[in-house]
């Protein structure tokens, strides 16, 4: 503690640490001050803030921790249901609440919430992982084909009325943006519906019998899309 004049002021002393908490690491901000007791909180940014004394160690720091780990996760859970926009965000057949959070550097999910601390950084991820799955699937896919059938160009965009639609004369095949939002079943089902359209222009008992041939279950698959 400093005197000026009369006035007493208290040294601020800060420093950081990591802890892991059901697999996901969370910053310990440490403030050092001329305090009896230590103080634990955890704020809009999901980070852990310790107010304790000058001469409390590190490892009793750690031992507080691990000693209120039950309670950090509750304040964790406070504070997560205080950030969360009225919004909801799909990905691969799941919901997630969105939770804004000034503290994540990159999107983050967890069980239920995708982080956030920019909406425009979820749509880029979103665009990212569009690109990823469907080449990635359309691969797996076309490696199941016994027939001989081209390897389409794959082109990718949000359209109203179709899931995808094939155009044989140029080898591509065309998949809606919003895809992503299913599963990897659903998704699966209209790459297959696509490229059997390169052994039948049409959709003749034929043409269904080669989708089922490869996707026995599409008639669930269609009617989840059409729902």
């Amino acid at each position: 503690m400093l005197f000026f004049n009369g006035l007493k002021f208290d040294i601020i002393i800060s420093m950081h640490m990591e802890v892991l908490i059901d697999g996901k690491s969370y910053k310990v901000n440490i403030i050092r001050k001329n305090n009896r007791n230590t103080y634990l909180r955890v704020k809009n940014d999901l980070e852990i803030y310790i107010t304790t004394n000058y001469l409390m160690p590190n490892f009793e720091i750690e031992r507080f921790i691990k000693g209120n780990i039950s309670s950090i996760k509750k304040m964790i859970d406070r504070q997560v249901r205080k950030n969360i926009k009225n919004e909801s965000f799909y990905c691969l057949g799941k919901k997630y609440d969105i939770v804004i959070c000034n503290s994540i550097k990159k999107v983050t999910f967890d069980d239920d919430h995708v982080f956030i601390n920019d909406k425009k950084k979820l749509d880029k991820f979103l665009k990212d992982e569009t690109i990823r799955v469907f080449n990635e699937r359309l691969k797996i896919n076309y490696d199941k084909f016994e027939e001989n059938i081209p390897y389409p160009i794959l082109k990718i965009r949000k359209m109203r009325a179709k899931w995808g639609y094939n155009r044989k004369a140029d080898k591509v095949v065309m998949l809606n943006s919003e895809l992503i939002k299913y599963s990897v079943d659903e998704i699966d089902y209209v790459i297959i519906h696509e490229l059997c359209h390169f052994l039948e222009f049409n959709h003749s008992k034929n043409f269904w019998n080669y989708v089922k041939k490869y996707k026995p279950n599409y008639k669930e698959n269609k009617k989840v899309l059409k729902e």
